[in-house]
């Protein structure tokens, strides 16, 4: 079975929970966390290093205990210390640690003082007001956690795109060299780009559909085979993920693939204005009766239906079918448009690299700038720096800019919002920096309006230049502060300054649909990879997914400014 990096880490994380949840050594923890977050983070394919006997050792982070135990799962896909772990605790107790609000810590205290290790123990227990009993827990955690579960019941589990993507790529590319395969698809809300995925829809042209099949039910990935016939068959990866292979014929690939690309609501639109002439659309293809009118191409299609061809990425009926009718289509923004990242953490804070190892990656990457804007004092969990630090930092940055050729490093920080709005550091240091980004890490259950105005009082400080990642979500971990994004975009027009969509994988902050509404409103956005250490770059990808999305072009975004323009739009957002 192959490994990847989301594997590894999977596993990694696994034991830095187990750990905590047994009260070990916190030190030990962290390390474990750390080497997962570096292993998920890497550009490179941790099991490709294994087997061409890379040192491992050498990643930041990883030390050569953790360096054998990489190779380890590599080559058996677990290792004997997480084995000895599980099998300390109860085999389900890490459960408890997918419902919003339950760490490590307070799992902890659940099994050790109501012997709870799994949803169902955990769900007596709130049922029966027992958890309320718990020091440092109380009745309306026992309510939130009921809620919780209730949520979770009601929804099938999503994966983030992100982390899905390895196994896709090679999943289609195991595929694609099967005897007799022409082509392999991804459809699907994957091929959409949604930041989150429910399960993995491929399509595939072939010569032998039974050989096809029998080679995909038997991948060296697959866990459990859900149905298996000569046309369709489902499969669960042994990472959870649900895959769906369909053979189609070469007439209707392309009917085929704009339907189970969807969205639904794009693909009913559709089947709208196929009527409207009296034809039908479904998934065999365009057809006036019986005769066929298109179904070898999408583009064939969208054309029969006087449309140009729309992106995947736009197929959500959110107007979409209107502006191709006018002309309207946006030329979509590509990772290529960027010219620069301007929001990235270094060692001085929460980094793992220093400056100069982030801009000499940024610059092999092919930017032209790299801002470097580390957390400030408040957030003292990620060591942010005060005033003294930071102009030390300033210092530092000017004498490198002296060094580099064709490359500019941007003076920044990323300054903590306080309860009432005001920012973490003096007005005087912020004035010598190139980019103030305002950003909320704590107080999260405010009320909206107490929420809105509070980050809308951090905008009006005349040194903000934008916004970090606006609602503060964690996909699949933690849902939006209460706030009222449109009252935040409105407020960024009329202060000149801009909103950021955060690239982390996790973040893909803003959602799409505020990106479109930023757009329409005029106000410019920032692509930014949030980076924390070198192969943070990767970000990017994630961040043009969300923005094509939201319907963003290159003219929407700052950061795909040459730096002389930047410049001046930075300054633009400065006030008296």
């Amino acid at each position: 079975m192959p490994i990847h990096n989301a594997d590894i880490a999977q596993r990694f994380t696994e034991m830095a929970n187990l750990l905590e949840i047994k009260g070990d050594n916190p030190f030990r923890i962290r390390a474990y966390r750390n080497a997962a977050q570096v292993i998920e983070d890497s550009a490179d394919e941790l099991a490709t290093l294994v087997a061409t006997d890379k040192d491992l050792s050498e990643l930041a982070g990883i030390g050569q205990e953790l360096a054998a135990k990489i190779a380890e799962i590599v080559a058996s896909g677990t290792c004997a210390a997480l084995e000895k772990l599980r099998g300390t605790l109860p085999p389900h107790i890490t459960d408890l640690l997918t419902l919003p609000g339950l760490g490590p810590k307070r799992v902890r205290t659940l099994y050790q003082k109501l012997d709870i290790g799994d949803l169902d123990a955990l769900r007596q227990a709130a049922e029966g007001g027992r958890i309320r009993e718990l020091p440092g827990l109380g009745e309306k955690t026992e309510q939130h956690i009921l809620e919780a579960l209730k949520a979770q019941a009601n929804t099938s589990r999503r994966y983030l795109r992100a982390l899905v993507r390895p196994y896709v790529d090679s999943l289609t590319n195991y595929l694609q060299a099967v005897k007799g395969v022409n082509r392999v698809t991804v459809a699907g809300s994957y091929r959409r780009g949604r930041e989150t995925i429910g399960d993995v829809d491929l399509l595939v042209l072939t010569d032998h559909p039974p050989e096809l099949m029998q080679a995909f039910v038997s991948y060296d990935e697959v866990r459990e085979v859900l149905a298996h016939g000569e046309t369709k068959s489902s499969v669960t990866l042994k990472s959870g993920v649900q895959v769906d292979v369909r053979v189609v014929p070469a007439d209707s690939y392309g009917a085929a693939l704009h339907y189970f690309t969807g969205s639904k609501a794009h693909n009913i639109a559709m089947r709208k204005r196929a009527q409207q002439r009296h034809w039908k659309l479904n998934e065999y293809g365009l057809f006036d009766g019986e005769q066929v009118v298109a179904g070898q191409t999408e583009e064939a299609v969208f054309a029969a239906l006087d449309l140009p061809f729309i992106p995947p990425s736009l197929r959500e009926n959110r107007g979409e079918l209107e502006a191709a009718m006018d002309d309207r289509l946006p030329d979509l923004i590509t990772v290529e448009s960027i010219r620069g990242n301007l929001h990235a953490h270094t060692s001085a804070s929460d980094g793992r690299h220093s400056v100069a190892e982030m801009a000499a990656a940024a610059q092999q990457a092919g930017h032209e700038y790299l801002a470097i804007t580390d957390h400030s004092k408040r957030l003292t969990v990620a060591h942010g720096l005060d005033e003294e630090r930071l102009i030390e930092q300033i210092e530092e940055i000017d004498a490198l800019n002296e060094q580099l050729h064709n490359f500019t490093i941007l003076k920044g920080c990323e300054v903590d919002i306080l309860e009432d709005g005001r920012l973490d550091l003096d007005g005087a240091v912020l004035k010598l920096l190139d980019i103030v980004i305002v950003a909320v890490h704590h107080k999260f259950n405010l009320l909206q309006d107490e929420q809105t105005e509070r980050i809308m009082r951090a905008m009006d400080h005349p040194c903000t230049t934008f916004v970090a990642h606006p609602t503060g979500r964690l996909l699949l971990q933690r849902p939006p502060y209460a706030v009222d994004v449109a009252r935040l975009i409105a407020h960024a027009r009329q202060r000149g300054c801009f909103l950021e969509l955060n690239g982390n994988p996790q973040r893909l902050d803003l959602n799409d649909v505020h990106c479109q509404a930023c757009r329409q409103a005029g106000v410019p956005l920032v692509i930014n990879t949030d980076a924390h250490q070198i192969d943070d770059h990767n970000h990017l990808v994630a961040g043009i997914a969300q923005a094509r999305r939201g319907w963003l072009t290159a003219a929407d975004v700052i950061n795909t400014l040459p730096l002389k323009k930047l410049r001046r739009r930075l300054a633009a957002t400065r006030h008296s």
